[in-house]
């Protein structure tokens, strides 16, 4: 790990002005993914900006009738809010599938949406990958690219996001709240935030420099059958091959979200209309443009599969 220089924010501002004021600035809240890239000299930042006493940690009901979740709420906490559990459940299934306790008990709302690929060649610093050194090439796309993306990807990058609390977020039409160092705010639908590869697959999301995550808001809640499907290697403590977050309704139709697919959590409204048809037909308009390589093309008819037993499994 290389040496940095350390401060302790006090406010959203102070600490957006902090990271413009110093080029390479980092935020660190939890840690759970910055500390091991940091370890691994993947992420070098020359300066931390702790941002856990800027008082971003509770979780309140908006005038819409929504919730409004705080950045630093911790995943444990968000999963155990008994709103959270009673009109949101997708979002509680699918923390609780993520990571381990321990991690859950650390890492933040907005760390959660921030955290990096785990591409085994974006890891390794003696490949060349264009997310971590852009221009260098991408080893998976000629490499063991079993975990990788089968859409939304490109010639320069096909890693997917990790997060499964990502997946419910785009699933429940979540947006996100930013700040910079002028106080000035944004609003970001979840649809907008997470960026695909194209060409420049080192720019992840739509934060602009200094832009710091202030809460992320879901509307109202909708009802109907929440569940989060996550199928992967070993039962705990892995990333999704695919996963599958959906909402039902008890007339079929509803709103699915995939992750480990894709470079971000993938969701095609236009293709939710063939729900009450079956997972064929859904999935036949959310993979429509797929393409796999000859190692995850398993992936479509997985994803398939996972979405059947969604819209089988019986009301609770």
């Amino acid at each position: 790990m290389r040496a940095f220089s350390y401060e302790r924010a006090t406010s959203p501002e102070a600490a957006a002005a902090a990271a413009i004021a110093t080029p390479g600035a980092k935020f660190i809240a939890g840690g759970t993914n910055l500390l091991d890239l940091m370890k691994l000299e993947i992420e070098t930042p020359t300066h931390l900006i702790d941002v856990n006493g800027i008082g971003l940690d509770t979780i309140g009901d908006t005038d819409e009738g929504g919730l409004r979740i705080g950045a630093l709420v911790r995943n444990t906490d968000l999963a155990a809010h008994p709103r959270v559990r009673r009109d949101y459940g997708v979002l509680t299934r699918a923390l609780v599938a993520g990571a381990s306790g321990q991690l859950r008990n650390k890492a933040t709302t907005a760390g959660n949406l921030l955290q990096r690929t785990r591409c085994p060649y974006f890891y390794d610093t003696n490949m060349p990958c264009n997310k971590r050194n852009p221009g260098s090439g991408c080893a998976a796309i000629e490499g063991v690219s079993r975990q990788l993306g089968i859409i939304g990807t490109s010639d320069a990058c096909i890693a997917t996001h990790p997060s499964d609390m990502a997946v419910a977020m785009r699933v429940l039409d979540a947006t996100v709240e930013t700040t910079d160092a002028e106080g000035a705010t944004r609003s970001i639908p979840i649809a907008d935030f997470h960026a695909l590869p194209g060409d420049t697959p080192q720019v992840e999301n739509a934060l602009e420099p200094g832009e710091i995550i202030t809460a992320v808001t879901l509307p109202a809640p909708i009802g109907g059958r929440h569940a989060y499907h996550k199928v992967r290697d070993r039962a705990s403590y892995a990333f999704a091959l695919v996963s599958v977050a959906a909402v039902v309704q008890s007339d079929g139709s509803g709103r699915v979200a995939l992750g480990g697919v894709a470079p971000k959590p993938w969701r095609v409204e236009g293709a939710e209309a063939a729900l009450p048809e079956g997972a064929s037909a859904a999935m036949a308009g959310i993979l429509a443009e797929a393409n796999p390589t000859e190692h995850n093309a398993f992936k479509v008819a997985l994803a398939e599969r996972t979405l059947a037993a969604v819209l089988a499994a019986p009301q609770e």
